[in-house]
């Protein structure tokens, strides 16, 4: 294993070198490994050369800086060239127009830099079809946008601009709000335990935007490239990738409405896989139900209680030492009889598989793997190990076919113990501590004498990110028909998709006539042909709970609708309120599994006291109505509108919820409950409703059946029903049964009948419950033989009347006498009004007012001398505050703050303040401002990120995270104000506001201090930091006021690694 070795250099400076062990066999199975720290000849640099322990000087000593750089880079690359050419490299250009050609059908498009661009792309791994992609179709219709393109630096940027008003949806898997208008992220899989809304990177990458047009026209763009991209959409109406070159973007549409460039996207990248019927109902699962007889006790709970499960699900505990395909003897002894006792009780299994193989002889998946040579290399073509939970680890590489079914076959073999579904986690790939190396600097430095003589060495001094995932420069040598032989960055997008194939395929080998499930954390967009997903590791806040909808339907516009969130939360404690809102929703998504990690309370609906009982969401009804674009807590499922409360204090009974045009009415089941989604039934739909069961496999044909209906404006509804074996694929080849349904209203009398059938499948008799909703939740029934006519005869209008009026008494009383579930109880009114009083710090120079109960913002900075208010700011916003990403407004600026410790108006060495403020996914925000009583004219402020309590499921590491410090200034003479600084590389800047935003990196930086000048009132505030600690320094001009921010590298923290930014602010006379 690779380790970093610090040596110290005079003046402060501090030198890493990674370090490698020397290659040897794998320890042998149950023995222990050790890796040597020792620096030697097998030493390597960061680029992956071997080192002598002092490496040779390669640059002449009069060579500049820039040219050392330079130099360094091109070694590195002809070297990278010498094993393998596997990058196309275009030269730069100026922005231009995209050539186009139509491929797949009418109103696709295929566009590229140049026809030359065009042959060197690589295949797609997006479309089912990937040579669709290639071959052009004869249209008479021209694009409506064309896109233009450039290259700078070996990236191709795009930029597609639409009508003003445009609104975007889509980008795959991402945290925040659905509509992602203003909004960037880069498609880059990433293991974002306790992720935020501003997580740029997720779990999944979907190089996708659905726009929708001003007059509700909808028009989809796809960059189809599996390397890291920027999807930027901060620009009005204007969406821009950027990406390695080469690639082509793709158009769909303008068409009249959204669900039709869905489609044509869907014939582009596939269909969901056809799931079997009992993986749409309730699944249970926990890290870590740790023992069969745990899981059996829990499979009984849930029928004693009545409350519908159809799956339980068997984490990673269930390994012999977290091994894949071996079972823990003393706790999993024999998995069939457990599986077998689970399908008696109508249960089925699913249980986990990750890629990371242990590295040890004597394991017979690692020597199997070995012996087929199917293990991803590093750049000297070793096998590449890195740390999960069995240790060290190898890899599959499954953009090889070898590899691929050499895991099928693996896969095939597991499924004799019965099992029923497989869950790839951990695919992204995710890696323990896994480090890159984020930028380096070259410097001559004098050594002391070394060997009797003067050296000149030349020394790299490098920041450590912790990337939670593979090396990039990892090869694998794939397949042609998907690019070949590349490095990780080509293929880390894909990889949990291709496990996610390779599963798939071993499955079917296993039974050809079982319709496989497969659940994958990490996928690409073209991944629900072989697998179903989850949100990921969310945490057990109100927060998440809301994310949760527009996640699944920002999955679902992105051409993956077979997913959902863990409901109640992965990560923390859920309330009873919270469990049970979540759950009300959650059975509403077309994956319904609860799921929660070690060391939290139990999560199973009784756990609570109060048992909360759990079916391609939609979004847009109206396309052309602006109203409902940004509404997040309103969903379709088919034709009913779902309609939830997902803030803590006020149930589905107390808000007003935006109808879109037209007939809803709505209905339950009578359940009504104000923790419980409101449900719309849209004019003009039936939907068929089976009885409550307790799984699937107690359903049976002649069960009674019934249909929901609600007319439209003319009195008419229609609907559909397709039953089949519920597994299987006897559907392909007719055996299926779909019934068309109608109903019309003609003279007051209502006919309800079977308008046509298809498939062969034979039709059981049965009883139909006809329920003909009227409004305010009232009905009128009807009961008849399914496949027969059946009429039902309209109230007349008084009897109507009286039959709303009380369906609405019923409905309020309902609710009224409701049992809600409980919440976390609030602050002691005392305590809440201790922190509702601001805190005053005060020195000599300066006088601070503080509100910890919004944000633990700053919004007094006064300077006592000058009598100067230096921060602009009210309650509830701007002054000084601090975020945890570089979106505006991230987690830290409106959390509740909590006084760690405060030392106010009293002798001694400092006055000073302690906040800290929980941002989720286990970190909090902590802020000590000081006054120091040795430098009264200095206010002091000490920020950092720390993980309080990361979980254990992303190796001890948090979500990415960056530490913005933002201070808003107010300018008393806003025309004679700039800042001033001396930068890195020793240049003399100053900017005014004319100057715009400027965002300064590298050795644009402030060389450690920057001060904003007033040059009227002939003094300036000075800002001092630690320019190691600080990767971004930003300035913004707003009205009357300037941001000057500190931004620090974007990475997970852990306990040993926090990320902080102390500063420090002066007055300073001119």
């Amino acid at each position: 294993m690779g380790v970093l070795k610090l040596h110290s250099l005079s003046g402060g400076a501090v030198v890493f070198f990674a370090t490698q062990a020397p290659h040897s066999k794998p320890p042998r199975s149950g023995a222990s490994s050790s890796s040597s720290s020792s620096f030697s000849r097998n030493s390597i640099d960061f680029f992956g050369r071997r080192l002598h322990p002092y490496p040779p000087i390669r640059t002449k000593f009069w060579e500049t800086r820039k040219d050392r750089v330079k130099n360094i880079k091109r070694d590195y690359l002809k070297s990278r060239m010498g094993e393998q050419d596997c990058t196309v490299v275009i030269p730069d250009c100026e922005p231009r127009k995209m050539v186009f050609q139509a491929v797949i059908e009418e109103g696709v498009f295929r566009f590229d830099c140049s026809e030359d661009a065009r042959a060197a792309s690589y295949p797609s791994l997006s479309f089912s079809n990937p040579k669709s992609r290639e071959m052009a179709i004869t249209t008479l219709k021209r694009p409506e946008y064309i896109p233009s393109c450039g290259c700078i630096n070996d990236q191709q940027f795009v930029t597609i601009k639409l009508p003003i008003g445009t609104s975007f949806y889509g980008t795959g898997e991402v945290g925040g709000q659905l509509e992602r208008t203003g909004k960037r992220v880069f498609t880059w899989n990433t293991d974002a335990w306790g992720y935020g809304p501003g997580t740029t990177s997720l779990y999944q990458s979907h190089p996708w935007v659905l726009a929708l047009l001003p007059d509700g026209e909808a028009f989809g763009i796809l960059a189809d490239t599996t390397r890291r991209c920027e999807i930027d959409l901060r620009n009005e109406s204007t969406a821009r990738f950027v990406a390695p070159s080469v690639y082509p973007v793709l158009t769909f549409g303008p068409f009249p409405s959204p669900s039709e460039v869905l489609a044509s996207l869907s014939r582009a990248i596939g269909t969901v896989f056809m799931p079997p019927k009992w993986s749409l109902g309730y699944h249970q699962c926990r890290w870590s139900y740790d023992s069969d007889e745990k899981v059996l006790k829990v499979a009984k709970t849930f029928r004693e209680k009545h409350i519908p499960c159809d799956v339980v699900w068997m984490d990673i505990d269930y390994m012999d030492g977290f091994r894949c395909f071996t079972f823990n003897q003393d706790r999993f002894g024999n998995p069939k009889s457990l599986v077998d006792n689970l399908h008696k009780n109508g249960f089925k299994a699913i249980w986990m598989l990750d890629p990371g193989i242990k590295y040890e002889e004597g394991y017979f998946v690692y020597d199997s793997g070995s012996d087929s040579d199917i293990w991803i290399q590093r750049a000297d073509r070793t096998p590449y190990i890195g740390e999960v939970w069995p240790g060290p680890c190898v890899f599959p590489d499954f953009a090889q076919q070898k590899a691929r079914l050499w895991w099928a076959n693996l896969v095939k073999d597991f499924m004799s113990n019965g099992v029923d579904g497989i869950w790839n986690d951990m695919n992204e790939p995710a890696i323990f501590k896994a480090i890159r190396i984020s930028k380096f600097w070259s410097c001559v430095i004098p050594l002391h004498f070394l060997f009797a003589r003067l050296h000149i060495k030349l020394i790299f001094l490098f920041l450590q990110v912790v990337t939670k995932t593979m090396p990039e420069s990892n090869i694998h040598r794939g397949d042609s028909e998907l690019g070949g032989c590349q490095n990780h960055s080509y293929y880390h997008n894909v990889y949990g998709m291709l496990m996610a194939r390779s599963t798939f395929e071993g499955m079917k080998l296993a039974a050809e006539r079982v319709r496989p499930f497969v659940l994958t954390r990490a996928g690409y967009i073209g991944s629900q042909r072989y697998a179903a997903t989850w949100t990921g590791d969310n945490l057990s806040t109100w927060e998440h709970l809301h994310m949760s909808i527009p996640m699944v339907l920002s999955l679902g516009l992105s051409g993956q609708p077979l997913s959902g969130p863990d409901i109640g939360g992965f990560a923390g404690n859920a309330t009873p309120r919270l469990f049970g809102r979540w759950m009300g929703v959650g059975a509403m998504f077309p994956f319904c599994r609860g799921h929660s990690e070690t060391g939290t309370v139990d999560h199973e609906p009784w756990a609570f006291g109060e048992e909360a009982y759990p079916m391609t969401l939609e979004k847009f009804v109206d396309p052309k109505d602006q109203n409902l674009r940004k509404i997040e807590n309103e969903f379709l499922l088919g034709s009913i509108l779902v309609c939830a409360s997902t803030v803590p204090d006020k149930g589905s009974d107390e808000l007003q919820f935006v109808l879109p045009k037209g007939i809803w009415l709505r209905f339950d089941f009578g359940d009504s409950h104000p923790d419980l989604p409101v449900l719309y039934l849209q004019g003009g739909s039936i939907i068929p409703v089976g009885p409550a069961i307790q799984c699937v496999g107690e359903a049976k044909a002649s069960d009674d059946l019934s249909l929901i209906v609600a007319l439209d404006e003319f009195g008419k509804a229609k609907g559909v029903l397709f039953e089949d074996d519920g597994d299987g694929y006897g559907f392909c080849e007719g055996d299926y049964l779909l019934s068309h349904y109608e109903a019309e209203l003609k003279s007051s009398v209502v006919t309800i009948k079977m308008s046509r059938s298809e498939g062969s499948r034979k039709r059981q008799r049965r009883v139909l419950h006809v329920h003909l909703l009227l409004g305010c939740g009232a009905k009128i029934e009807g009961v008849g033989i399914d496949g027969e006519e059946l009429q039902i005869s309209m109230p007349s209008i008084p009897e109507a009347s009286k039959i709303l009026t009380d369906s609405e008494n019923y409905y309020k009383a309902a609710m009224e006498n409701a049992k809600r579930l409980p919440d976390i109880e609030k602050l002691a009114e005392k305590e809440a009004d201790i922190l509702r009083t601001p805190v005053h710090l005060k020195g000599r120079d300066w006088a601070l007012k503080i509100v910890p109960w919004i944000g633990g913002r700053i919004i007094s900075m006064l300077h006592i001398p000058t009598e100067t208010e230096w921060l602009h700011s009210r309650l509830e916003i701007n002054g000084y505050e601090e975020y945890s990403g570089v979106e505006y407004r991230s987690a830290g600026c409106t959390e509740e703050y909590t006084i760690a410790e405060r030392r106010l108006v009293q002798a001694g060495d400092e006055d000073f303040i302690t906040l800290q403020g929980d941002i989720g996914g286990g970190l909090v925000l902590q802020r000590h401002i000081l006054l120091p009583k040795d430098r009264p004219s200095v206010l002091r402020i000490e920020s950092a990120i720390l993980a309080q309590s990361v979980g254990p499921g992303s190796g001890g590491f948090s979500r990415v995270v960056c530490l913005r410090v933002h201070p808003t200034f107010a300018l008393l003479h806003p025309t004679d104000v700039y800042v001033a600084f001396t930068s890195v590389n020793g240049s003399k800047c100053e900017f005014w506001p004319e100057s715009g935003d400027q965002s300064l990196e590298g050795d644009n930086r402030p060389n450690g201090e920057w001060m904003l000048v007033d040059r009227c009132a002939g003094r300036g505030l000075l800002n001092r930091f630690d320019v190691g600690e600080v990767h971004t320094c930003f300035i913004h001009w707003g009205t009357g006021t300037c941001n000057l921010e500190l931004w620090s590298v974007g990475r997970p923290v852990s306990k040993d690694a926090p990320l902080q930014i102390y500063h420090e602010y002066e007055v300073i006379y001119l």
